[in-house]
């Protein structure tokens, strides 16, 4: 596990992203969240933020306002798949039709060019969907394929192999720095425009392991396999680290993006120093746009610092479109994929990004405001018993239920909002079981941020299916927890060997968030 010398530039980052102070004196901003604009917290407040996301005492009832699992941006929970499609609550009337049109951008199916959709053409050459709803279907999370006959269009393979890591790196111990494989870069494609071969076809295998759980019950979970089939560019790299990701559910980026990154590293603890088996590390990652180390909040490893990063990113690699932040119009075309770069390519004269600063930013600003429906079930009593199982059993160290959004000058829909994402976005070693062994940013090959849970009971009824964790091995939320390990050995332990009654409440308690 990477750990930071003291004194190190990436051991003062960490000091300055829990600090709020900056560190260069070629930057008078903060290193850990320039893109947001913070109105600081008097002590007043910070007195009543630690009261209310304090862990709760009495399980005979909900928290107040737990229901709001958004704060004032919760949106009233819809009975069909478009409950994950709504704009913050309390989004000013003159921002929807930015909301609007950032959704068209989302759902906007692209065409390779040349074409007369001038617009909407610079797909690829080199891609995984045509559109970022393709992947993020409903606004929810992906699938893998189930059978040969099933698209793999919202689960795609990354790749890297092991690489020296840059001068702001060398600080850090056992840091395990990657590259882009040569041949195939950061990402597999398994579609091509016309003329071209894809990168690749993703098969899975998967082998059944039985688990025994009291009461006699016996679960069956999936253990998958990966292969890169049918590679169109030739072998890949000896070195080639593999890891598959499914798309994630796309509800609540915005108040995760405004969370205090002090607040987020207050639960840190790489060295679990309090002896409590649970050693969350933050992922510190360098800003494409802004040329910093960051704290990474998004993607399955935190790779990520910003929801504009991520989603340019995304353009980038899963849909081939080059914007500001990753200009190259052939997307993630190596120079050995010759053919690709020297394809037709959506950017011209008076187009220099196939999508511009305006058109990402309402990409951004869509995401950043889909809404998080309303708890269900609140107060019933099932419910309220697995609630009081989830804290029991240790759950909430990882997936930490409440924070306090930033003040924030220009986004009144995340501006001091009381939320219930139930995560610590930090980093947690989850085991053999669910390693990739690829490591990415300062995650390692078995660490995995951990993923909130707000809104994982609505999946079935927006995706049309329960499939989870970070490569949908999950059949069901038994199995999720059932897969996990690490630093969450003991909480799955306690879940097997826990009556059945309480085993169901748990379950309930999840299907409510």
């Amino acid at each position: 596990m990477p750990v930071f010398r003291a004194g190190s530039p990436f051991h003062a980052v960490l000091l300055a992203l829990a600090c709020g102070v900056a560190l260069s004196a070629a930057r008078a901003e903060p290193l850990d969240e320039p893109h947001l604009n913070i109105v600081p917290r008097t002590g007043a407040e910070a007195a009543r933020i630690a009261a209310v996301t304090a862990p709760p005492k009495d399980f005979s009832k909900p928290a107040k306002f737990e229901h709001l699992s958004a704060g004032a941006a919760t949106v009233r929970p819809r009975s069909n798949a478009d409950a994950f499609s709504d704009h913050s609550a309390n989004m000013p009337f003159e921002s929807e039709l930015d909301f609007k049109v950032g959704n068209a951008l989302f759902r906007k199916l692209w065409v390779s060019s040349p074409s007369s959709t001038l617009a909407s053409d610079g797909l690829g050459p080199l891609y995984n969907a045509r559109s970022c709803q393709r992947c993020h279907l409903k606004d929810g999370r992906g699938h893998p394929p189930e059978g040969p006959e099933d698209s793999a269009v919202s689960m795609f393979l990354r790749v890297s192999i092991p690489g020296a890591p840059d001068d702001a790196f060398t600080d850090v111990e056992d840091y395990l720095a990657t590259v882009p494989e040569p041949t195939y870069g950061s990402q597999l494609q398994d579609f091509a425009v016309a003329g071209l071969p894809a990168e690749y076809r993703l098969q899975i295998e998967y082998e059944e392991l039985e688990v025994p759980l009291s009461g006699g019950e016996v679960a069956t979970l999936r253990v998958p396999s990966y292969t890169a089939a049918d590679l169109g560019y030739g072998p890949l790299h000896p070195q080639a680290m593999l890891s598959p990701r499914v798309a994630p559910q796309m509800i609540g980026l915005g108040l995760l993006e405004a969370v205090p990154a002090a607040d987020i590293l207050a639960h840190a603890d790489p060295k679990d120093a309090d002896g409590d088996g649970i050693s969350g590390r933050a992922n510190v990652v360098r800003s494409v746009e802004f040329g910093i180390p960051m704290l990474g909040r998004f993607g399955l490893k935190a790779g990520a610092p910003t929801i504009r990063e991520q989603s340019a990113a995304a353009f980038a690699g899963d849909i081939g479109i080059s914007s500001p932040l990753f200009p190259d119009p052939w997307g993630e075309c190596t120079e050995a994929e010759a053919a690709c770069r020297a394809a037709p390519h959506g950017d011209g004269d008076e187009r220099v990004n196939e999508i511009g600063a305006e058109g990402l930013d309402l990409v951004t600003f869509y995401s950043r405001n889909l809404g998080v429906p309303a708890r269900r079930d609140v107060d019933a009593p099932d419910v309220l018993r697995g609630r009081q199982v989830f804290f029991e059993t240790g759950c909430a160290a990882c997936h930490v239920p409440s924070f306090v959004t930033h003040r924030l000058e220009d986004q009144p829909e995340q501006s001091f909002q009381l939320i219930w994402p139930y995560t610590d976005l930090l980093l947690h070693d989850m085991g053999e079981g669910l390693a990739d062994h690829r490591p990415e940013g300062l995650a390692g090959g078995t660490e995995w941020r951990t993923a909130p849970l707000w809104g994982i009971g609505l999946t079935e009824q927006v995706s049309g299916h329960t499939r989870f964790l970070h490569d949908g091995r999950a059949r069901n939320l038994t199995e999720a927890i059932l897969w996990h390990g690490g630093e969450a050995q003991a909480a799955r332990d306690a879940v097997v060997e826990m009556p059945k009654a309480d085993r169901d409440a748990l379950i309930r308690f999840l299907e409510s968030l």
